[in-house]
């Protein structure tokens, strides 16, 4: 196998079998260094979350020699900087910028196209002892490997991008957009799995239907940008004084529901009362809820059991007025 062919394989394989963005970066550039004899090799990548050039790889350079070029190549001027910004290589240039011995050198950005535009993602960059003269050949080594390079770089992007879509789109299915608390499909599916372990094992599943007070007045008053700002309110109350193992969700438009496995459910839900009692005025109204509790098993055996009797017992919370908790007519415990 001659130097091109192997060359060729080497960085094949680093692309096609890649899986971490640094190691493959790696391997390509020793693949060049291999096929020039180029004793140092640096890739340094354009992070869209943080400024200048950051340091993925290098062959023949120590730790510290990275973190001392990572810095000098961020400086404003540097050749490096500049190739990386101006999407033009350069070959053969003489460097002894750093006072050290002198060193031929090679700078070649990597360029992505998306939609006809050139972006630059990064840059390579070579170096020889001085006196060296960049051969033809070894030129269109080194600018396959820097397009290779690129494409590593935008593959594993783009990849990452899918991953954060995909997530965003999972949460986006499980959560109420409004508060980014659960929606009434996670609840209902989190709710059967709490009563499905309680029944197992002989333990309770409280369930808590809050409604917030006077919602509507506000709607009406002040606009429902308005009563948005007072169900976000709500929910951060929420959010913050259940426990780890306690789901929350909006359900419906001004209501929303807690589900607190075991036996504390009374003092979670009181806890949730107390709390929003304790904030500021929304658009010149005080805020409160009205919470109605009921408990597995006693007060129903599924779901909508459990439902209907907390929605029972919140009609008797708000008969005693706003801010009330009752818990259901069927366990007054």
């Amino acid at each position: 196998m001659d130097r091109s062919t192997d060359t060729l394989a080497t960085s094949a394989a680093a692309l096609a079998h890649g899986g971490d963005l640094d190691k493959t970066l790696s391997a390509l550039l020793g693949a060049a260094a291999a096929a020039t004899g180029g004793p140092l090799a640096v890739a340094f990548l354009e992070d869209p979350d943080r400024p200048g050039l950051q340091l993925s790889a290098s062959i023949g350079m120590t730790p510290e020699g990275d973190r001392s070029f990572e810095a000098a190549v961020n400086v404003e001027g540097h050749r490096v900087l500049t190739a990386a910004r101006d999407l033009t290589p350069s070959f053969g240039a003489i460097d002894q910028s750093d006072n050290g011995p002198a060193l031929v050198d090679a700078i070649i950005p990597l360029v992505v196209r998306h939609d006809g535009v050139d972006m630059g993602v990064g840059v390579v960059a070579f170096a020889w002892p001085a006196p060296h003269e960049i051969s033809e050949p070894d030129r269109t080594v080194l600018q396959a490997i820097a397009d290779l390079a690129a494409v590593a770089v935008d593959r594993a992007r783009l990849g990452s991008l899918a991953a954060e879509r995909s997530e965003w789109f999972e949460r986006l299915a499980h959560t109420d957009p409004l508060t980014g608390l659960a929606n009434t499909r996670t609840l209902g599916r989190v709710l059967e799995l709490e009563l499905a372990r309680a029944a197992r094992q002989g333990g309770e599943v409280s369930v808590a239907l809050i409604d917030v007070d006077g919602l509507t007045g506000v709607n009406e008053a002040s606009g429902h940008e308005a009563g948005d700002d007072v169900l976000r309110a709500v929910a951060t109350v929420l959010a913050e004084s259940v426990r780890l193992v306690d789901t929350v969700a909006r359900y419906g438009g001004d209501e929303f529901v807690l589900i607190a496995p075991g036996a504390a459910g009374m003092t979670v839900a009181q806890r949730v009362l107390d709390g929003v009692a304790g904030l500021a005025e929304q658009h010149g109204r005080p805020i409160s809820v009205s919470v109605g509790l009921a408990r597995f098993p006693s007060d129903g055996a599924s779901s909508d059991e459990l439902l209907a009797a907390a929605a029972a017992a919140l009609v008797t919370a708000r008969g005693e007025g706003p801010g009330k908790l009752a818990a259901s007519p069927i366990n007054t415990g």
